[in-house]
């Protein structure tokens, strides 16, 4: 079977990138599989101490795998474009990659699901993404197809990408040709206000394949049970939350089980699943706790009353 390669984008956390590389290391597939680490430069003298320590960490794991390639960027690229030039660097040597960030713990089985994911659906073009996230936990089913990409140990092939994929600089370039019914639809009726990400800068790469994957008609397979933990949630670069206050429902240790994979000639995105999301996704996932929604409804109010 033709392994993919593992891109793997850090920057200043020491711990979680240990934490990330001992999962991936415990996967079945680990000897077996090529990683490239695509290590950011500091933006300061504190920010470049803490990355060589993480360059450090990351050469602690080059017998851990088939081989380990560290890339370190002399300068701070930021996320963005440490992981669109990472991307297209791996793409010039094959033809899949998987893709994680520093922040994600992986099942001892996402290799092997990745890589099923990625031979069972090489030829058919509909299916864009593999995720290895899921919001949701559905026992009973083993993966379903969906118009949404999940950013959290993910993977796609070349051709999809480069046919596809760009890093928009504005909004309006970004939504151009798409009518309010489409904004609808991307957004879950407005449970899922993914568009907002357009109006930072630069704006974020997962929003541009989102949009990319939507307008090609395309499908994301996606693991009925989670198959990876995102575990910098309370540190990440687009993402903060507060335990005090709140916590993410989908926040799940990922399964310990292998996901068995079967080929759908004819995928399609299922209605009663996409409803299933559409609850999960609400408020970001993101549930208050008592304090958390006290603090919450004081803001609400103080916010409405600097509108009117």
């Amino acid at each position: 079977m033709k392994l993919a390669p593992v891109a793997l984008f850090v920057f200043n956390r020491a711990d979680n990138t240990r934490k990330t590389l001992e999962a991936l290391a415990r996967n079945t597939l680990a000897l077996d599989t090529t990683v490239y680490v695509f290590s950011d430069g500091g933006k300061d003298e504190a920010t470049w101490a803490l990355v060589r320590q993480v360059r450090a960490i990351v050469r602690e794991f080059s017998g851990s795998f088939a081989s380990l390639r560290l890339v370190e960027r002399p300068v701070n690229y930021y996320l963005e474009r440490n992981i669109t030039e990472g991307i297209a660097e791996v793409f010039e040597q094959h033809d899949r990659i998987i893709v994680l960030e520093d922040d994600i713990v992986t099942s001892p089985h996402y290799l092997q699901y990745m890589n099923d994911a990625f031979n069972l659906y090489r030829d058919v073009p509909r299916v864009m993404h593999i995720a290895g996230f899921t919001n949701l936990a559905l026992p009973d089913v083993p993966f379903y197809f969906t118009p949404h990409m999940s950013g959290w140990g993910w993977g796609t092939w070349k051709d999809r990408w480069n046919g596809h994929f760009l890093h928009f600089e504005t909004r309006q370039q970004a939504l151009q040709g798409l009518t309010e019914a489409d904004l609808d639809h991307i957004q879950y009726g407005g449970v899922f206000p993914c568009l907002k990400s357009l109006d930072k800068r630069p704006i974020p790469w997962d929003i541009c394949w989102e949009l990319a994957i939507y307008r090609a008609g395309g499908l994301c397979l996606t693991p009925g049970r989670t198959m990876v933990r995102n575990i910098g949630l309370n540190q990440g670069t687009h993402f903060r939350s507060f335990s005090l206050l709140q916590w993410y429902e989908f926040d799940r240790e990922p399964s310990q089980e292998p996901l068995p994979l079967t080929r759908i000639e004819h995928p399609e995105k299922n209605e009663s699943i996409e409803q299933l999301f559409a609850q999960a996704i609400t408020d970001w996932g993101i549930r208050y706790t008592l304090l958390g929604r006290i603090i919450r409804y004081f803001y609400k109010r103080l916010c409405k009353q600097h509108t009117k």
